[in-house]
């Protein structure tokens, strides 16, 4: 049996990150994005609307979790990466591995022209 431990739901506007890559470009992409995510986002035709993806899958997580960007929370301990079939997937780094490494955490995004949603379920495997 495994119990639910947190959800989490975010929306974001493509337009937004369109400007932050204008405004601070790689600077806010190292402090919000792995080199991996970068990597696969500006590889693709619209990298805003990737880069805003993973954006609110992360703020989606902090939800789930229940602290937001409080408590220790690093934008690039939580990383997405997409499975061969392209399935968008966390793996998690540092505080957020030890603590959340065992549950299973479904992921499912969605954008739209103009905007991106993500959202989160956090299960507990050892109850």
């Amino acid at each position: 049996m495994s119990a639910i431990i947190g959800i989490g739901i975010d929306i974001e506007e493509i337009c937004r990150f369109e400007s932050l890559t204008e405004e601070w470009g790689p600077r806010f992409q190292r402090k919000v994005y792995t080199d991996a995510e970068i990597n696969y986002c500006a590889g693709k035709t619209r990298p805003p609307q990737h880069f805003a993806a993973r954006f609110a899958a992360k703020e989606a997580f902090s939800k789930a979790i229940g602290t937001g960007w409080r408590n220790g929370f690093r934008w690039t301990d939580v990383e997405i990466r997409n499975d061969e079939a392209g399935k968008p997937s966390f793996f998690l780094h540092g505080a957020l591995s030890d603590e959340f490494g065992h549950c299973s955490i479904h992921l499912s995004l969605s954008h739209s022209k103009t905007c991106v949603a993500a959202m989160v379920v956090i299960q507990d495997q050892q109850t």
